[in-house]
C-alpha cells in the first residue's frame, strides 16, 4: 500500500483485478476489463451480454441463480461447478458411461431459500477424473450435449489459467515500471494489446511456432530489418550462399 495507494484491498496490500472472457476458438481473449481488486468477478460477469447459444465455463465463484435463469432465456449455456451447500432435488437419473469416467447424469430442481430465482430444471453431472482421481460435480442448464461433453467443456476452462500464466511470464507484468494508476493499467492494457496482435499475426501467416516462440524471436531481432516471413522460416543454408553471392557481385558492379 506504500508504493500503490490508489489501489486499496488490505490493510499492507494494494491489487488490482484483470477480469476477462476468453474465446474458445483461438482462446483470445473476447473482452476484458480492470478493476479494483475488491470487484466482484460476479460483477463483471452480470455486465456481459453473449449471442444466443453462447457455452460459458465458468468456476463457482460465478453461481448465480437468477444470472443462471437470465442466460437461460437468452439460450446461453452455462457450465460450472456444483457448490455443496446448494440443496436440490433429484427428478430423473439417466445412465452413465462408466468407462469415460462418468459417475452420474441427473435432472434436479433446486429447493433451498433463493430456488425460487432460477425455477426451472437444472442438470447435475458427475465425473472423475481417471488422472487424479478427483470426483467433480458439475451443474449446468444445457440438457442435449453428451454428459462427457460438459465436463470436456469444464475442462477447457483451465485454458483461462494458462492464458494468465502466459499474460504474467512472457509479458512482464509481474512488476510494474510506474507506480501511478495510469502506469499500471497502461502496463496492462500494452500487455493485452501485445498478445493480441502475437495471436492475430500467427494466424495470418499461418506459423507453427507458439506464440512464446514468436514473442523471443521479435525481440531477438527487433530492430533488424527483415521480412517476418523469412524471420520465421528461414532459408535453407545453399540459398543463403547463394543470395550472399549475387549481393557480392551487385557489390562489385557498383
Amino acid at each position: 500500500m506504500s508504493v500503490f495507494p490508489w489501489a486499496k484491498f488490505r490493510s499492507t496490500k494494494g491489487g488490482v483485478k484483470l477480469h476477462a472472457l476468453l474465446d474458445h476458438d483461438g482462446y483470445i481473449p473476447r473482452f476484458a476489463a480492470i478493476t479494483d481488486a475488491k470487484t466482484s468477478d460476479f460483477c463483471f460477469a452480470r455486465t456481459l451480454t453473449l449471442p444466443a447459444g453462447s457455452i460459458i465455463a465458468a468456476d463457482r465463484a460465478y453461481i448465480d441463480f437468477a444470472w443462471l435463469y437470465r442466460l437461460n432465456k437468452r439460450k446461453n449455456v452455462l457450465v460450472t461447478r456444483l457448490k455443496r451447500n446448494i440443496k436440490y432435488k433429484v427428478t430423473e437419473r439417466r445412465s452413465v458411461l462408466k468407462s469415460k469416467g462418468l459417475t452420474s447424469d441427473q435432472t434436479i430442481i433446486l429447493t433451498g431459500t433463493k430456488s425460487n430465482e432460477c425455477p426451472i430444471p437444472l442438470r447435475r453431472v458427475g465425473y472423475k477424473d481417471p488422472k487424479s482421481g478427483k470426483h467433480y460435480v458439475f451443474l449446468t442448464n444445457n440438457f442435449h450435449l453428451a454428459a462427457k461433453n460438459i465436463a470436456d467443456i469444464y475442462k477447457s476452462r483451465w485454458e483461462i489459467e494458462l492464458f494468465f500464466k502466459w499474460l504474467k511470464q512472457n509479458l512482464k507484468i509481474k512488476t510494474f515500471l510506474g507506480t501511478s494508476r495510469n502506469a499500471v493499467m497502461t502496463q496492462i492494457w500494452i500487455a493485452l494489446i501485445t498478445m493480441l496482435v502475437l495471436s492475430y499475426m500467427k494466424f495470418l501467416a499461418k506459423l507453427g511456432q507458439s506464440l512464446t516462440q514468436i514473442q523471443r524471436i521479435l525481440q531477438l531481432n527487433l530492430f533488424k530489418r527483415q521480412n517476418l516471413w523469412e524471420l520465421f522460416n528461414p532459408l535453407p543454408t545453399k540459398h543463403k550462399i547463394e543470395n550472399c553471392q549475387k549481393m557480392l557481385f551487385n557489390f562489385s558492379q557498383l
